[in-house]
């Protein structure tokens, strides 16, 4: 698969964006972030694009994490001497075409800093209708899908 665009996302920041997220950290963080993991992975399996979601860490490490065991799709908790929007930074800076970088935060600093890169920043609004396109165009696949091996499994 060709993978033209990396979404890097702001976790805290679209936990606290989201009322669902925001109603479900209250009562249980690795929920809410293994949620907000699940939604944004409609766009990476959906539209191929690269996603990266970035929480606040407290170890002394950065630590990364496959849920899908795709190195398309990770989420990374940074180090305790890191913000996520310092490693978000890092990461746009880094790239090849920060151009092909897409970053989802509300955070106004963090939007122009980014923007300065080249890289295109989106609200947590843009992200959320941009969540539910992919899972409705997921849905409609899936449909697709079932009425194909139904007529299959039916025959001529």
């Amino acid at each position: 698969m060709n993978f033209t665009q990396h979404l890097l996302v702001d976790g805290a920041n679209i936990l606290h964006a989201w009322p669902e997220l925001r109603a479900l950290l209250k009562r249980d963080r690795t929920a809410a972030r293994s949620q907000l993991a699940r939604r944004v992975a409609a766009i990476h399996d959906g539209e191929q694009v690269r996603v990266t979601v970035v929480f606040d860490g407290r170890g002394p490490e950065l630590v990364m994490e496959r849920p899908s065991n795709q190195v398309t799709f990770s989420v990374l908790h940074t180090p305790a001497s890191q913000t996520a929007d310092d490693v978000i930074e890092q990461l746009v800076g880094k790239s090849a075409e920060p151009v092909s970088c897409i970053v989802a935060t509300d955070d106004q600093a963090e939007r122009q800093t980014v923007a300065a890169t080249g890289a295109r920043a989106i609200t947590s609004g843009d992200l959320a209708a941009w969540v539910r396109r992919a899972e409705a165009r997921q849905g409609a696949s899936m449909q697709e899908l079932r009425q194909a091996n139904a007529r299959k499994w039916r025959g001529p």
